[in-house]
């Protein structure tokens, strides 16, 4: 129709026009960035590793605990200067620049502390919150959803590697749910290619990660407010323990 808007297919979405030049695995791997992953990887394990051997709220305890801080705030700052003075781009968005604003890198690394936090206190691996911000960042949907999984890939490696290094890991326990968890991804990775194949969008994605979110809030809601209505009933107390007098 005249004066309509034509649809263009989102970056990343199914190209039926012809084929992207493909490329070996090693040329498709950002190393630089990876090897970065590695060693904040590698630094916060054996912190937290020797972090076990300290007694509960001791002097090497805390200044264990607050030497995470400056790894990540380091690392963090480099990429985020790389990003503002354009020694760094999104490689997904294309090869175009983006004029970083310093409010828009400060909001991002922001919402990646809530993320790693929500993570880490509810178990939700934080992509309630990357997987949104990736989005908003003008990620593709595929991208989007990866790069969340492989975020919350390393924070549950490490926990793995350290709770099998204490033997506090089950590893039948946790073999199972690997199986299953593989098995899941590999037929959901499926599905989805087909459906984006056939409907030509890949703007399903969206919709899909939209409503795991919303299953997964309700979810949680409702677990958490069948606990604190036990709670009330048996009378216990719902108010904040103190860490110090456990000894982990």
């Amino acid at each position: 129709a005249s004066g309509g808007v034509e649809y263009k297919l989102l970056a990343g979405g199914p190209n039926k026009v012809g084929k992207e030049p493909e490329v070996s695995i090693s040329e498709n791997v950002c190393w630089k960035e990876l090897s970065l992953l590695v060693f904040v990887w590698i630094t916060f394990l054996a912190i937290q590793i020797v972090k076990e051997k300290t007694a509960t709220c001791s002097v090497s305890y805390w200044a264990l605990n607050l030497l995470q801080i400056p790894v990540s705030v380091g690392v963090s700052l480099y990429e985020a200067v790389s990003l503002y003075k354009g020694r760094r781009i999104i490689s997904s968005k294309g090869e175009g620049t983006t004029d970083w604003k310093v409010h828009q890198l400060v909001l991002y690394c922001a919402c990646g502390i809530l993320a790693g936090m929500v993570g880490g206190l509810l178990g939700l691996g934080g992509g309630f919150i990357l997987g949104p911000l990736f989005l908003e960042l003008g990620v593709p949907p595929q991208v989007s959803s990866a790069t969340a999984t492989f975020a919350m890939t390393f924070s549950s490696s490490m926990s793995v590697v350290e709770y099998y290094l204490l033997k506090r890991f089950p590893v039948p326990y946790a073999l199972y749910f690997v199986a299953v968890a593989t098995v899941a991804a590999f037929v959901g990775q499926h599905v989805v290619r087909k459906l984006i194949i056939i409907l030509g969008r890949a703007s399903l994605i969206i919709f899909i990660l939209a409503f795991t979110i919303f299953v997964s809030a309700v979810s949680l809601g409702g677990v958490g407010v069948t606990n604190m209505i036990r709670k009330f009933e048996r009378h216990e107390y719902m108010g904040f323990e103190n860490l110090c007098k456990y000894n982990l």
